[in-house]
């Protein structure tokens, strides 16, 4: 699976510590979301955030990671503009901000998923692959 990410992911080291098997496919940017900073790294509506391509098939560690069953983060999935050898779409963690105490707001009612996910529903959300890397 191909994961945009962003913050201390984007560390080799970092990366090599939590996943056994990963590649960094190549710089990519994050439009329709922008970067802020909390006591980790998350994202807010509009702008456009860079960061790295990570492949990986070890998605739970990566979900265990960024607490995703604490609903700390969210894993979402959005269209990822790159060649056509590259998968269609890709997934990107979003923080909690009010739990993050990051100064971001995210539009809608329910649950901070349920929001993110509205949101993603109707903006342009996209990660486009920077360079022409082949996998």
């Amino acid at each position: 699976m191909d994961v945009f990410v962003y913050g201390t992911l984007t560390e080799p080291e970092q990366v090599g510590d939590l996943l056994d098997s990963f590649v960094f496919v190549g710089s990519a940017t994050l439009t329709g979301l922008r970067l802020v900073e909390g006591e980790y790294p998350t994202l807010a509506p509009g702008g456009e955030t860079a960061g790295r391509l990570l492949r990986t098939e070890e998605v739970d560690s990566l979900d265990e990671y960024e607490r995703v069953d604490d609903d700390l983060y969210v894993r979402v999935t959005v269209p990822l503009d790159a060649p056509d050898e590259y998968p269609a779409e890709t997934a990107v963690y979003v923080g909690d901000p009010d739990r993050l105490g990051a100064d971001a707001t995210w539009p809608g009612e329910g649950s901070f998923g349920e929001r993110v996910a509205s949101y993603l529903s109707t903006a342009d959300v996209a990660v486009r692959l920077d360079g022409s890397r082949s996998v």
